[in-house]
């Protein structure tokens, strides 16, 4: 009986748009059903829908995906994912953006060597672009701040009665529950924003 045929896409928060892995699926005949898609990130392989297509592989099924980052961007699990899914199971799998990786072709020794070596240049350098990338949010985010951009939600504007509340609480007319509740704070919030309000004084 001939194997059933699946197609697996993965977008992360920087590759929002899907479009052309469904297109890749499409060109090469992959049913709409038999498409697992993931809109998270690649650092590992904790995704529901990738768990999901696991699970329904059968030995002898043919896995699409487009390339080997859309399969994951940590160098060792891709290599175990690889084992897991050709050896494993086995599934034959075809990555559509590199030729070199379909299982299908090359089953002796030296086409299954040549395979490896490509499934391991590529797996690293897809956890390399990954952790450029990081490195590059790292030095964006460093930069920013060096120019004094912040980061976070921007702070609450004080009350309009805060300052006269501050004074009254300050000349001890009333007390900090008194003022926070002047305020509609917490006691801790009303204190803190007190002591920053004098700091600038």
């Amino acid at each position: 009986m001939e194997g059933r045929i699946f197609g697996y896409i993965r977008v992360s928060s920087i590759d929002q748009n899907e479009d052309r892995q469904f297109l890749a699926m499409k060109n090469v005949n992959v049913p709409r059903k038999q498409i697992f898609v993931d809109k998270i990130s690649g650092k590992d392989f904790n995704r529901p829908q990738y768990k999901k297509l696991v699970r329904k592989l059968k030995e002898g099924d043919l896995l699409y995906i487009l390339s080997i980052d859309r399969l994951g961007r940590n160098y060792e699990e891709i290599q175990n994912q690889w084992r897991i899914l050709t050896k494993g199971i086995g599934v034959d799998i075809c990555v559509i953006d590199m030729p070199l990786l379909d299982t299908r072709n090359g089953k002796d020794l030296m086409g299954t060597f040549i395979a490896d070596i490509v499934l391991q240049i590529l797996s690293f350098a897809a956890q390399s672009e990954r952790e450029n990338i990081k490195k590059r949010q790292q030095e964006g985010i460093a930069a920013a701040r060096a120019k004094g951009v912040k980061f976070g939600r921007p702070p609450i504007p004080l009350p309009e009665n805060f300052y006269e509340i501050h004074r009254a609480w300050r000349n001890k007319k009333i007390t900090l529950r008194q003022a926070a509740e002047a305020c509609g704070m917490p006691m801790g919030t009303f204190y803190g924003k007190a002591q920053k309000f004098e700091n600038t004084l």
